[in-house]
This record gives structure tokens, sequence and C-alpha cells, in this order.
């Protein structure tokens, strides 16, 4: 396996890529980049790309020339198909130990480090150190305060999916509409 330097203008997106990418997302993509410098190279197929649709457009954003590659050209059509998805939700699928994340982030900002480069938003540290567990609910902008709001069939998938974020480290509450 072997990095290979890629023009940007060469690089083509996969037309039935499902995972998407808001202008918000892509400047903490660049920002990352920036910080860090180009760490996961994107997978392609010669020019096409399978994994790092994000990556691409952050390296746009930025006005890189060129970027990192892995030639994944010894896939075969359905498993570069089912990569393309795979690579997207199984990252998805992970969680984090809260207390280890807290000592990690009280860590880097110690040193100062602008924590808006992990990709965390305020209220996100803001509950993970409890600093809104004293708040009501009506005290906080509805959007401000949530990411996602689930909307279930009934309560034995509303419990089930409750169940599931608790598990993942997620901050859940139930509320009736």
């Amino acid at each position: 396996m072997q990095i290979k330097e890629i023009e940007v203008s060469k690089l083509i997106p996969y037309a039935n890529n499902s995972r998407t990418h808001d202008d918000a997302q892509v400047a903490q993509l660049a920002a990352s980049i920036k910080e860090f410098g180009f760490r996961n190279p994107i997978l392609v197929d010669g020019v096409g790309i399978i994994a790092g649709h994000g990556r691409l457009m952050a390296a746009r954003k930025l006005g890189l020339d060129k970027v990192p590659t892995i030639d994944c050209s010894d896939m075969t059509e359905t498993q570069k198909k089912a990569y393309i998805i795979a690579d997207n939700k199984l990252a998805l699928n992970s969680g984090w130990d809260s207390e280890l994340l807290k000592l990690e982030i009280t860590d880097l900002q110690n040193t100062d480090f602008d924590l808006t480069k992990l990709g965390f938003n305020e209220m996100e540290l803001a509950n993970l150190f409890d600093k809104l567990k004293d708040v009501q609910i009506d005290d906080l902008d509805y959007q401000a305060a949530f990411s996602i709001v689930v909307d279930c069939k009934d309560e034995q998938e509303q419990e089930k999916i409750f169940n599931e974020l608790d598990q993942k480290g997620y901050k859940c509450r139930v509320q009736s509409l």
C-alpha cells in the first residue's frame, strides 16, 4: 500500500455517495487538516473517490493543489460500493468512554489548545462536563440544546433507541411533544 499525491482537480467524487458534508463540517475538516496536516489519505480507484469526499471538499476549501491518496483498484466493484457505505457507518457505530474523554480534553484545555478543532460544539462540551445539569430545558434554545431529535412510532421503539444511545454514552432524556 503506497501513498501517492494526486491533483485535487483530477479527483472525481462518487456520484452515488450517500454521506453528506455541510459547510460547517467541511470547515471542521479543513481546520483539522490545517492543524494536523493531511493525515488520512483519500481512498481512490484511479481518480474516482471511494472514501474521503469530505476531506476532498476541505482540501478544495484550503486551496490545496494535491492530496495524499491510496489506490484501492484491487477491490471489486461490489466491494468498493459496499466500502463507501461501511467506511462511514462503522465510524458512527463507535462510542466514547466519557471519563477518559474528559481527562484528555481537560489536558488539552490546560495547554490552551483550541478545543473547537476537536469537532465538538460548545453544547456537547458543556454536556460532557455536566455544566448543563442545573439548566432547565425551557431556559435553552431548543435547536442549540439538541443536535438530534428522533421521532419514534411508539414507546417501545423510544425505549429501545434511548437505551442504545445511553449505552453509547450519549446523555439523553425522553421528551414528549
